[in-house]
């Protein structure tokens, strides 16, 4: 109820004129949408409309769906484009499906690819660089002869840019916008590299081009790194175990198997380890970037794996994997900042626009498979000097 203002004020001498009235405060219509209404209510039963909610959006439809998920989205999305605006779709609390307009279209304009090409360069220098050492190193000798590092190079670009590839071409065909891959040198370091990413220009529309782009890459680069892992340990030598300090590359399940299925026995062993060769280095090391993409956390490929699956429920991984990489580095030092920045980049997923439409069975059964993949090709204690 309200208190109508009355026309005399308190303070009102005897005989003065009454004050004029203030004008009245009209409510504000509240903004009307028709086009996007009409969009909305030729796919869904609409049950609730909110005019003002919460920015960025416009406009949010409660109700009920009345086509597939998938299609409904895709027929909203088209209405919505010609409106400049983004369709959301999701679910509330109760189950109702819920639709968000969001203005402002996303349109990616053209980028130059000379910075991925001058990255690629200086990648592959800094591979070779890194190959050529451990070429020196295997016939001891100090002088580094750059241009023989080239089977470790060519192998670890190959492995990196199918991978990379993987996400590009999968993202195209999805015609998701994204970039040209990007490499990262690190001549000092002992990989050569940090790896390689390319980076989403425009949100993904539902769960399934999300599984299809984040599972493309690792997948992709598996098809390579395994074939050059197993010639390169074919072609590698076991030797007696130093009697100086060394660095001994840590074993994964699948490595284990690997040396298991090339020499018939478990390495090291016996006083003896295999000495890998610069093959056999790129695949172990292409192996190794790949177990990390495949976390299941955040925005690394294993997260968007992740987050295709469980929904809102892969977000309960995090803490438990926190927790995980924080006890790994108590026992190798190596892992202290991975687990600060997955601490600090490691909670936020990549959300498609619909998040309502499931996966399909087949991309359900490849999705546990990749995660299973990350179970067995994941290095616990990456690397370590040994002191005899």
């Amino acid at each position: 109820m309200l208190n109508e203002p009355s026309v005399f004020s308190s303070g009102q001498a005897a005989g003065e004129e009454p004050a004029p009235p203030s004008p009245a405060v009209l409510p504000q219509p509240s903004p009307s949408y028709p086009e996007l209404d009409a969009a909305v209510h030729a796919v869904m039963d609409v049950l609730q409309v909110n005019y003002n909610p919460p920015p960025p959006a416009k406009a949010v439809f409660t109700g009920r769906l009345r086509l597939d998920s998938e299609a409904a989205f895709e027929k909203l999305d088209a209405a919505f484009a010609a409106q400049d605006y983004h369709a959301v779709l999701t679910t509330d609390d109760e189950g109702h499906h819920v639709i968000l307009a969001i203005k402002g279209r996303i349109r990616p304009g053209p980028r130059p690819w000379w910075p991925n090409a001058l990255l690629l360069v200086l990648t592959f220098l800094s591979l070779l660089y890194v190959g050529a050492v451990q070429q020196a190193s295997i016939d001891n000798r100090t002088t580094i002869v750059l241009w023989q590092g080239l089977p470790y190079a060519l192998s670890l670009l190959l492995i990196l840019g199918t991978h990379e590839l993987g996400h590009f071409f999968a993202a195209r065909r999805h015609k998701v916008n994204v970039t040209l891959p990007y490499f990262i040198p690190m001549p000092l370091f002992f990989f050569g590299t940090l790896g390689a990413f390319i980076q989403l220009r425009e949100p993904m529309r539902n769960r399934k081009i999300l599984f299809d782009v984040g599972a493309a890459g690792p997948l992709a680069g598996l098809v390579v790194a395994i074939p050059i892992l197993l010639i390169g340990l074919a072609t590698s030598n076991i030797e007696p175990l130093p009697k100086e300090p060394f660095i001994l590359e840590g074993d994964s399940l699948f490595y284990a198997a690997a040396k298991w299925l090339v020499f018939g026995r478990f390495l090291p062993g016996n006083g003896e380890d295999v000495f890998i060769n610069q093959l056999a280095k790129a695949g172990w090391t292409g192996l190794f970037i790949t177990g990390l993409n495949l976390i299941p956390l955040g925005q690394l490929d294993g997260g968007h794996v992740a987050f295709t699956l469980l929904g809102r429920r892969a977000q309960r991984l995090y803490m438990p994997l926190i927790g995980t990489f924080l006890l790994l580095s108590f026992f190798n030092s190596s892992w202290l900042l991975w687990t600060m920045l997955l601490f600090f980049l490691g909670r936020v997923y990549a959300t498609p626009m619909d998040t309502v439409t499931p996966l399909d069975p087949r991309r359900r059964r490849l999705g546990w498979f990749t995660l299973a993949v990350f179970v067995m090709i994941f290095v616990p204690d990456p690397l370590n000097v040994i002191q005899p």
